[in-house]
Order: C-alpha cells, then structure tokens, then sequence
C-alpha cells in the first residue's frame, strides 16, 4: 500500500469546503485489478507525475466488483484500475460506476470503445488478452506426460492432480475461463467439460494468475490462465509452455472505471485519463506484464501473444458482463461443479 500523509496543520486549519477541495486534489484511493507489481509501478508512476497520493489496495476482479457492491451506500475507493471486464460491466450495469467520456476515447483501439459503450461509459478497455494454460515442461516429463494442446486434453485421467485453475467467485480470469467454456461448447456440454475437469484440479485460487506461478514454481504441472501470464513465467525464467487451445479460445478486455460517489472525483478522472495515454500503456512490459495495450500508439511487446494468429471465440461481453448472468452461472458452478468430490 502508498501511503503519504497529504493533510498538513494548515489544510486541518482551513474551512471545511477548501479542506475538502484540497484533499481531493492530493489523494486518490486505488483499488488495482492487475498482477501486485503492475499496480505498484503505476501508482508510484502516478504520483510522481501528478503529485497525488495513491492509497493502492490489490484484489482479484471479482473480489473488487464484491468490495463495491459491500461499499455501494459509502464508497471508499476512487478508481478501479485493471482486472478483466467482465464484472467492470457487471458493476456498470448495477450503477457502481460513473458515467465518464475520456477525451482520450479516439486514441484506443475499436474493441475498447466498444466495451465503454457497451457499459454507457461507465468503463473503458486498456488491455487485452486471451485465455489459455501453460504447463512446466519439467513437471511434465517428470511425470511423464503428453503435452497438452487442447481444452479437452485438460480432462484426461493422466492429468489428475496436476492442474491449477482459480475460483470464478473471486476471479475474472476464472469467470472469463467459465463464460467461455460455456460459448465454446454450448451450456449443457460445457458444464460436462467443467465436471470432467473439476476431477483433475489440484486446487481453485483466489487469484487469476497464482495457478501459473505455481507451476514455474513447481508447485502444479498445469495452469488454467490468460497466456499474457503464462508468458511473464517464460520471461522470468521459469520453464513455462504456453498454450493457445486448439478448438478456440475467449479474450478479456481488462478496464478501468470510476468508483460511483468516488471521494476524489477530480483525482480519478485525472488518472482515467492519464491511465488512457500511450506512454503510460507502454510501461507494462517493464512490470512483466504482456497484455496487448489498447491506446493504438502504446508500444506492444514482441513478447505479448498475437491475437491475430489465435482462434478466438466471438466473446459476447454484454451477456457475460450482465450480473444477472453471473450470478446464475457461478450459482450453477457451485452447485453442479465446486460440490462434486475430487
């Protein structure tokens, strides 16, 4: 967490509407979607441009979509910055955001502004990714195994014990994992694929990107995750594959919003904006991050996945970034997948 203290005597002595003024203007409270390194380096890069005080809180999407219907009658974060966009949508449509036109808009690639009117601006894309695995090449010939190179090989016998996958409940990544399972194979076949699966996993994270640390950490042979973060493994140095499945695959649109009666409204517009530009974009590669940028001028790493060359699913975000269907998905995940014994 960045912390500063941003109120001096002489702010404390002032009126009440030029002390509210003030700390509005010198403070921001962040709550960052994105990997714990990530959302350092962009706060402190924030604060060193603007002079504003972050106070960063990391969660996993889903946890942050939770905390701001928990905080909706009193809201304690500023901006929401990172995480997949699904539950951004989610938390559009249940009014947990405002309503903001970047005047950056036309400087981002057409799928970022379509998700900001798909939510009636009340997000927008910065990055995208699509959804695969990787596997520790290690591990693998350790146990002897085929190398996986498609979803359904994720539910072969052999693979018992050695995947990793996060929790829907509390992650987008394993929410997008689930909405595209669903669209890849249709409901009923895709939630037999889940069971199948379910007997395999080893382990359901909190967070999107722990079952890929995992494995470059040995702990796991195989991670269910966004290929983005399979690829930080491989920069790292871990002994990570990456895998783009063979029948097709879906893609995030990670976003940022502004918090419904955010405290700092003038602080959170400044760093949407901010967020928006193209050098700013272009740093995530020196946190270990590979997402595809969504400022059309922002500098792609020759590391990141090419969405051209992947099979991507025609992901519908409106009907998977609606809470009803969130909620009748992850009820139905609970009751028909999370229940079953392993």
């Amino acid at each position: 967490m960045i912390k500063r203290a941003i109120l001096g005597a002489g702010i404390l002595a002032a009126g009440m509407w030029g002390a509210s003024s003030l700390a509005s203007a010198e403070s921001l409270t962040m709550y960052c979607g994105v990997d714990e390194v990530w959302c350092q380096q962009t706060a402190r890069a924030f604060e060193e441009k603007t002079g504003i005080t972050v106070d960063m809180t990391r969660k996993s999407a889903g946890e942050i979509y939770a905390q701001l219907r928990a905080e909706a009658a009193n809201p304690k974060g500023d901006i929401w910055w990172g995480g997949t966009g699904d539950p951004h949508l989610q938390a559009a449509e249940e009014g947990l955001t405002e309503e903001y036109k970047s005047p950056l808009l036309d400087q981002l690639q057409p799928w970022a502004i379509k998700q900001a009117e798909t939510s009636g601006h009340r997000t927008v894309g910065i990055y995208s990714g699509a959804l695969g695995f990787g596997y520790n090449k290690d591990l693998l010939a350790k146990n002897n195994l085929p190398e996986p190179k498609c979803w359904a090989d994720l539910t072969k016998p052999e693979y018992k014990g050695h995947i990793q996958v996060a929790n829907p409940n509390s992650s987008g990544t394993a929410y997008n994992m689930l909405a595209t399972i669903v669209q890849l194979f249709g409901e009923d076949k895709g939630f037999e694929y889940l069971k199948a699966l379910h007997k395999n996993v080893n382990q359901y994270t909190k967070s999107g990107s722990a079952p890929i640390k995992a494995a470059g950490l040995g702990e796991t042979t195989i991670g269910i995750v966004f290929i983005h973060d399979a690829v930080s493994q491989v920069v790292a140095g871990f002994p990570i594959v990456p895998v783009t499945p063979c029948e097709g695959t879906g893609y995030e649109i990670g976003s940022e919003s502004i918090i419904k009666g955010a405290r700092n409204m003038e602080a959170a517009k400044k760093f949407y904006d901010w967020a928006l530009e193209a050098d700013v974009q272009s740093t995530a590669q020196d946190a270990g991050s590979f997402q595809v940028p969504s400022n059309k001028a922002a500098k792609t790493s020759d590391k990141a996945p090419d969405l051209a060359a992947i099979k991507l699913i025609d992901y519908d975000f409106k009907k998977y970034g609606s809470s009803e269907e969130r909620k009748r998905l992850l009820k139905k995940w609970d009751e028909e997948v999370a229940s079953l014994p392993q």
